[in-house]
């Protein structure tokens, strides 16, 4: 069953046109990947599922309700959650503190004792620094917060933007590691990844997305062994 479907969205900046009819369908419990080269509107598309973008044609069904017109706060509500490129946590304030905020959505509020239990449990380096200030963390760690700030949202659906970037090899993995345990709690999840191969070995479904639209999509393993994907689009 589908949670999130996008139809024929496009969507830019200004009059800078990035999505030329972008669709993509999420089905529940999956980990999906958004995969393409630099500028292919991977960002732009999560921008315009979220809200942050509207979309200028096409629709965004969530939980088969249009939300195409609705702002971020309000499918935040609903539990449509995204994890920005960039982290973008409050540096000043304490990990405790940030995780806190994640669970603003009143939807949240509720199983915000619960849900920080889980994040620390899935994270013992955030339990173990949760009076330490955001902004001295590593990299790693800082996206480890971010992740958990998401799920202290507690979402219907994931995304994430850019996981791994920036990151060492070993950090990486760690995170890649904890997508797989939410998603075998069943946790949706859209995941937009720089490291294809890594995307794709832990992912169930992937999308190839060239200049604003799908090129391609399929189980992972099945657009991981296909050459010409892998030459023309994902550069390996």
């Amino acid at each position: 069953m589908a949670v999130l479907e996008i139809h024929d969205v496009a969507s830019g900046y200004g009059e800078l046109q990035i999505l030329w009819g972008a669709s993509l369908s999420l089905e529940q419990g999956q980990l999906t990947t958004l995969v393409g080269s630099n500028g292919a509107g991977k960002t732009t598309l999560l921008r315009a599922i979220v809200g942050q973008l509207k979309p200028w044609q096409g629709k965004v069904l969530f939980q088969d309700e249009d939300v195409s017109k609705l702002p971020p706060y309000a499918k935040a509500e609903m539990g449509l959650i995204m994890v920005p490129e960039g982290r973008q946590l409050f540096t000043d304030m304490t990990v405790r503190e940030n995780l806190e905020m994640g669970a603003t959505p009143a939807r949240a509020r509720a199983h915000a004792a619960q849900n920080l239990e889980k994040v620390f449990t899935l994270f013992p380096r955030l339990k173990e620094r949760a009076t330490q200030r955001a902004g001295t963390m590593s990299g790693g760690e800082q996206q480890m917060l971010a992740v958990a700030r998401g799920i202290m949202s507690e979402p219907v659906v994931l995304m994430i933007d850019e996981l791994s970037l920036g990151l060492a090899p070993v950090l990486t993995l760690d995170l890649f590691q904890s997508l797989r345990k939410l998603r075998r709690e069943g946790l949706t999840i859209l995941l937009v990844e720089q490291n294809v191969r890594m995307a794709l070995k832990v992912s169930d479904y992937a999308y190839v997305l060239s200049e604003g639209k799908v090129e391609l999509h399929g189980p992972s393993h099945e657009v991981e062994n296909n050459e010409e994907v892998r030459r023309a689009y994902l550069g390996i």
